[in-house]
């Protein structure tokens, strides 16, 4: 039997699109403000810093030859996929959980974006 959307997680599928929103917002402003490397201090232990990622998580497998960048897009559309099954399967009322899955879903698309479209992930909090 078929689930109405607004009784299941992906109720909150709206956080996915105001994440993406906001995380593809943020990189466009520094790609047009900054130069590669430029950097803003914001707080004593936080900055705005334009950096470029062709891997992972600080880098990780960032000098593999180009290979990372479409198996770093396909775990990318799978964990959203997984995710979104979650939510399906998930009461609304979850909210802690789906919340949690709609942030992950609408970064990852975010950086699906920016490994499609720029070859690589724009990256600009530096601690």
């Amino acid at each position: 039997m078929s689930q109405s959307i607004c009784s299941t997680g992906l109720r909150w599928l709206w956080l996915v699109v105001v994440v993406l929103i906001i995380d593809l917002g943020s990189k466009y402003l520094i790609l047009q403000n900054f130069a590669l490397g430029d950097t803003v201090p914001l707080f004593p232990s936080l900055n705005l810093h334009y950096a470029r990622n062709y891997g992972a998580a600080f880098s990780f497998l960032a000098d593999s030859g180009g290979w990372q960048r479409w198996f770093f897009a396909g775990i990318a559309i799978g964990i959203s996929v997984i995710l979104m099954v979650m939510m399906y399967r998930s009461k609304a009322t979850q909210k802690l959980n789906n919340i949690a899955y709609a942030l992950i879903i609408g970064g990852a698309l975010g950086n699906l974006f920016d490994r499609l479209w720029h070859g690589f992930v724009v990256d600009m909090i530096d601690f």
